[in-house]
């Protein structure tokens, strides 16, 4: 190993550059090449460190996040749900309802990727070095519970408002009684206005009334969560049976009566 390699591998080693020491060489060799300027080998090797560690650290985000699988927008079939606009979609993994502390809510039937998309958006947010957390409407109701039985309510909903996007699944599922309607509701509002939320339901808002137990408490929900949102309706079939010929399933054998 030459003095000069010794010392470059002891400075990657002291800067905590791996991915730069280990593009350095085929780096160089490309700028001798080239006749790279400089500035342009430094900001190459510079990026080769900083597209790692970004990598990396979102892998971690996403881990943290505990996404109960791996969606992404790439495996969506967006020819199976029609009543979606691609454009419309796209725009939002690019994450400016984020910035502006936006909510986006997905509304359709069981099965026509409410959910992969909320998880695919949600991948997007921290492979771009934003905290998400995910959980099904009953999760956090459960979480919110045990926090409020430990006397730490309060705390456990400001450090969640720390999180810049929280993502509330199968809000519809399983009806609220009004213990589990009030701690939703205390989520959503401590968020308005301040940070982001996914929320998916397989009802209507005309139905919420019904999923929280009151009108009143659903009515103030969904004005809370609409005010800043983009709204996506998805219909039709389940998107869980695309790859299905539903028309060509047999049918049951007509029992002759006669």
């Amino acid at each position: 190993m030459s003095t000069t390699t010794a010392e470059l591998a002891h400075l990657f080693r002291a800067l905590k550059a791996p991915a730069a020491a280990r593009s350095l060489p085929k780096l160089a060799e490309r700028a001798r090449a080239e006749e790279w300027s400089y500035e342009r080998f430094a900001e190459a090797l510079l990026a080769s460190e900083v597209a790692s560690r970004g990598a990396s650290g979102g892998e971690l985000r996403i881990r943290a996040a505990r996404f109960p699988a791996r969606k992404t927008l790439e495996e969506f079939d967006f020819s199976f749900a029609r009543s979606l606009k691609k454009a419309a979609v796209l725009h939002l993994a690019q994450l400016d309802f984020l910035h502006a502390r936006e909510n986006i809510v997905l509304l359709g039937p069981p099965g026509t990727g409410k959910s992969h998309l909320a998880i695919a958006i949600g991948i997007r947010a921290c492979l771009a070095g934003q905290r998400v957390a995910f959980a099904t409407a009953t999760e956090w109701v459960a979480r919110l519970a045990e926090a409020q039985r430990q006397g730490i309510l309060a705390g456990e909903i400001a450090r969640l408002g720390r999180i810049p996007l929280l993502v509330v699944d199968e809000v519809g599922y399983i009806p609220f009684d009004p213990a589990a309607a009030n701690l939703i509701f205390q989520l959503v509002s401590a968020r308005y206005e301040r940070a982001s939320m996914i929320v998916t339901s397989n009802k209507p808002f005309s139905g919420w009334g019904e999923i929280f137990g009151d009108e009143v408490v659903a009515a103030a929900m969904i004005d809370r969560l609409v005010h800043h949102a983009e709204i996506l309706s998805l219909k039709g079939d389940s998107y869980r049976l695309r790859d299905k010929d539903v028309a060509t399933r047999p049918r049951p054998a007509l029992i002759d009566e006669g």
